[in-house]
């Protein structure tokens, strides 16, 4: 939890790890701390748990709460933790964001509540309530309206974070990229932004944005790291080499539904004992498989940059 006292320092390539499962379906934590060491060893900035790849909504929260566990003793504060605590129900958001706090956490990725699609005063008073419970523990929005059906306006971004010293950012997964632009305008550049779309990572940076948190890096986290990077360095030509490079990989992300690709692929290299993901997923169909093998031909040599961003 050191970086908690000073969220500005959670920037660059916040990981968004998978949950692994074994054969039978149940939470390797073996498997997650492999993890974890792979992403660490590869250089990115900070790992991220129970976002929308770790099929948080698959999962009982006791199940969450243990997987935290698993990945906050495993970083041992060498980066910030970032983990997803939201839930479409505030009791669970709260019990699971108050295990985040106590297991040493730096910041609570709180998603908006989904399917019941309320309004933004609702969603200023749901985020309200959040960030009042634990005024010690920063807060960053989840906004992923291709998942949620709602979208959280900038103007209730803006009340957040003038009303709650401890709302300090959201994580924008949409692919509105004028979206990005007005949040950063109605609250200034002081908020953290991060952007959890792949092709719109490099350009958020240009606007001010805090890093990216990002799929693409379960696949390539030396390279997802090392184009943060290359743009802080002023290296930009480098930087979007990287961009251009991670085409095909963020292709195969989305060839089935995130994150059955990736877990074929982390099987197959022996990061992961399975391929499982839960219920309402399933691993990739035969035509799924033909097509991640062919992105993989294309875009497979950024795996294999171990340790690329040191």
């Amino acid at each position: 939890m050191k970086y908690r006292s000073d969220p500005a320092q959670i920037r660059g390539s916040i990981a968004p790890v998978i949950t692994p499962f074994t054969a039978d379906g149940a939470v390797d934590h073996d498997s997650l701390r492999g993890l974890v060491r792979f992403q660490l060893e590869s250089g990115s900035h900070g790992i991220s748990l129970g976002g929308s790849t770790g099929e948080p909504s698959a999962q009982s929260t006791a199940e969450r709460i243990a997987a935290m566990r698993t990945v906050a003793a495993e970083i041992a504060d060498r980066v910030p933790f970032l983990p997803g605590t939201g839930s479409h129900k505030l009791d669970e958001t709260l019990e699971i964001t108050a295990a985040a706090r106590d297991l040493g956490a730096d910041a609570a990725l709180v998603i908006t509540p989904y399917y019941a699609r309320p309004t933004q005063e609702a969603l200023y008073r749901w985020y309200a309530t959040v960030a009042m419970e634990f005024p010690d523990l920063p807060i960053v929005a989840y906004n992923v309206p291709s998942r949620t059906a709602v979208d959280l306006d900038p103007d209730t971004v803006r009340r957040l974070f003038a009303d709650f010293d401890n709302f300090v950012g959201v994580k924008e997964t949409t692919r509105d990229f004028e979206h990005f632009s007005r949040v950063l305008h109605a609250c200034g550049r002081d908020l953290l932004v991060w952007s959890g779309i792949e092709l719109l990572c490099l350009p958020l940076l240009a606007l001010g944005g805090a890093g990216f948190v990002s799929a693409v890096a379960n696949l390539a986290p030396g390279a997802v790291a090392r184009m943060y990077e290359l743009w802080q360095a002023g290296e930009f030509d480098a930087a979007r080499d990287i961009h251009y490079a991670l085409h095909p990989l963020v292709d195969l992300l989305f060839v089935e539904t995130n994150p059955a690709p990736v877990k074929w692929v982390l099987a197959q290299q022996g990061r992961i004992s399975s391929p499982s993901v839960r219920p309402p997923l399933t691993e990739p169909t035969p035509a799924g498989l033909d097509r991640i093998r062919q992105l993989l031909s294309l875009g497979g040599e950024l795996t294999e940059q171990i340790g690329a961003a040191r």
